[in-house]
């Protein structure tokens, strides 16, 4: 890679994290703050999720922070390491039985699992709080 494709990486880099962040911190709340942590288990329960009454709640509060946490580029591989896995639990308690496409199948958690995953792979870019915390380092 050139260093005139650098800030075009950057800049990708910040657009994927402004929409992986912003899809699932909407489904967050909405577990959260419309649903209740209490409800969230119990549908867990329904769907077969193992650990459900934990796994409920505990995936209801990950998909509001961890998507905080990569919206301002914030510990953002272990955020999006938690969210891909987050993906890949849904894909295969509940998406997979129902084919590939949306609205049942597991097509959305797949492009959210691919998003989590270039994040965990490439990080946050040039434009986030890690790559600012990265300078400080290099400075002091």
């Amino acid at each position: 890679m050139t260093n005139d494709n650098i800030p075009r990486v950057n800049l990708g880099l910040l657009v994927l994290r402004l929409v992986a962040g912003g899809i699932m911190i909407v489904h967050g709340l909405q577990k959260v703050f419309v649903f209740g942590l209490g409800n969230v288990g119990a549908n867990f329960v329904k769907m077969g999720i193992p650990g459900a009454n934990v796994m409920g709640p505990f995936i209801g509060v990950l998909e509001v922070l961890a998507p905080i946490a990569i919206l301002i580029g914030l510990l953002t591989r272990l955020a999006a390491l938690g969210l891909a896995f987050d993906m890949l639990g849904a894909i295969t308690f509940v998406h997979f039985k129902n084919g590939f496409f949306a609205p049942m199948g597991f097509e959305f958690p797949l492009s959210l699992l691919g998003m989590y995953a270039v994040l965990v792979i490439a990080g946050a870019g040039d434009f986030s709080l890690d790559a600012s915390l990265a300078r400080r380092r290099t400075h002091v």
